[in-house]
């Protein structure tokens, strides 16, 4: 494989934008939009699924999800590099297509299948998104693009949640039965694809260099090999996922337990105040990537970032406020929660151009293992055992998600610099 795309670099050293790949990243960053909208949509669902099959299904549901989820993580970015954005990206949508038409047939077992079919396409959505901003934008506005992506994968989560229970609520203006909804997801898949494919650019790679090399088995080991002997790979994963814990696991997963006992048990109040993180995220993923673009360095950003991070999230902890104080913590702990997408600019920017993708999918991984680790042990050191949690339960189950953004800290400082101005030098 060659080392680089011509065109993607001719556009680079320019450093100027191109309308049509500015709209494929686009067309990328909708698609990671759309696929977090029918991620969240079973939780919504809920009620309505367990009355439909006789018990609640989400669990089994998300567990097939995420191991799907996991396994395509490292599998996509192999295929991003060998066969391009025009070859994967359509198809990736078309597998949540097919997942939502399967999932509107009603039945459980054939719902599962296509709960697991839309995990195998909805990793290409970043995966997407970042590919196309690290080959064919300049790479001035990696981590600013990189950062948009994420904002609107969170927005569909939160704003595709809401419209879905609009849409479902029995007692509604609409009251649309849930499969009609499922429906919906298919459609707005189709017209997806479809534009995907007209707009998504197909370079050289994509027509004559995937087939004058057979896929072998040392073709497939070869990125990975590059990726995983490269320590700072394993530098950038450990730290994105270090710092990715404490906002999917502190706040999104216990975050409203946790709220409702510092404030006397008032669940609504304390889902407002989980949502001011992810509203965070909305505002802190673009911004900080802008920073870190502006002034072209990713380390200080990573690492002030950081330990803003860190100060929030301790105020929240332990300094709780009163009256419209309370939501400036979660808020501000949500837009620092947004350094967490520099070490996917890293990850990409100290390996080799024609394997990025790889290098994405690599990172995906890293970062969901981690979580994955963090999970249980936050969970047994909280008690899920026991009937009534207390503050101090929440305290001690918390310290290794601080631990964990000191040692993102401390790690920063051993990061390669791989900002503009630095690779200027």
């Amino acid at each position: 494989m060659s080392s680089s795309d011509p065109l993607s670099d001719a556009y680079k050293h320019r450093q100027r934008l191109h309308f049509r790949y500015v709209l494929a990243w686009f067309l990328c960053a909708i698609f990671y939009f759309y696929q977090y909208a029918a991620r969240a949509t079973p939780g919504i669902m809920q009620a309505t699924l367990t009355e439909a099959w006789g018990h609640n299904p989400i669990g089994t549901l998300v567990v097939a999800y995420y191991i799907a989820y996991a396994i395509m993580a490292l599998i996509s970015g192999f295929l991003l590099d060998r066969y391009g954005p025009h070859a994967t990206i359509p198809a990736g949508i078309t597998f949540v297509t097919l997942g939502s038409v399967f999932f509107a047939q009603g039945s459980q077992s054939v719902a599962l299948i296509g709960f697991v079919l839309q995990a195998i396409g909805a990793i290409f959505a970043f995966l997407g998104a970042s590919y196309v901003a690290a080959h064919y934008l300049p790479q001035k506005m990696l981590a600013i693009f990189v950062g948009l992506t994420e904002c609107l994968g969170m927005a569909g989560a939160a704003f595709g949640s809401k419209l879905v229970a609009m849409l479902l609520d029995p007692i509604g203006r609409f009251n649309i039965h849930w499969q009609k909804i499922w429906l919906g997801f298919a459609v707005i898949g189709l017209i997806l694809t479809f534009l995907t494919l007209i707009i998504m650019p197909r370079n050289k790679r994509d027509k004559a260099e995937s087939k004058q090399e057979s896929l072998t088995l040392k073709s497939f080991v070869h990125p990975f090999c590059i990726i995983f002997s490269n320590p700072q790979s394993w530098l950038s994963g450990i730290i994105g996922g270090l710092l990715f814990a404490p906002t999917t696991i502190g706040i999104l997963a216990w975050g409203s337990s946790f709220f409702a006992k510092s404030y006397d048990g008032n669940m609504a109040y304390a889902a407002t105040l989980v949502s001011m993180v992810p509203l965070g995220w909305v505002i802190g993923c673009p911004l900080i990537g802008y920073i870190s673009d502006k002034i072209g360095l990713r380390r200080p950003v990573l690492i002030g970032g950081s330990f803003l991070l860190l100060l929030s999230y301790l105020t929240i902890l332990y300094q709780p406020f009163t009256g419209i104080a309370d939501y400036l913590p979660p808020l501000i702990m949500g837009i620092m929660s947004g350094v967490a997408m520099l070490p996917f600019s890293v990850m990409k920017e100290v390996n080799p151009a024609n394997i990025k993708g790889t290098a994405a999918g690599v990172m995906n991984f890293l970062v969901f293992l981690a979580s994955s680790a963090l999970s249980p042990i936050v969970s047994l050191l909280i008690g899920t055992q026991k009937a009534s949690l207390i503050l101090t339960d929440f305290y001690r189950g918390f310290m290794p998600l601080i631990i964990g953004i000191i040692l993102a800290v401390i790690l920063s400082f051993f990061l390669q610099e791989t900002g503009w101005k630095r690779s200027k030098r």
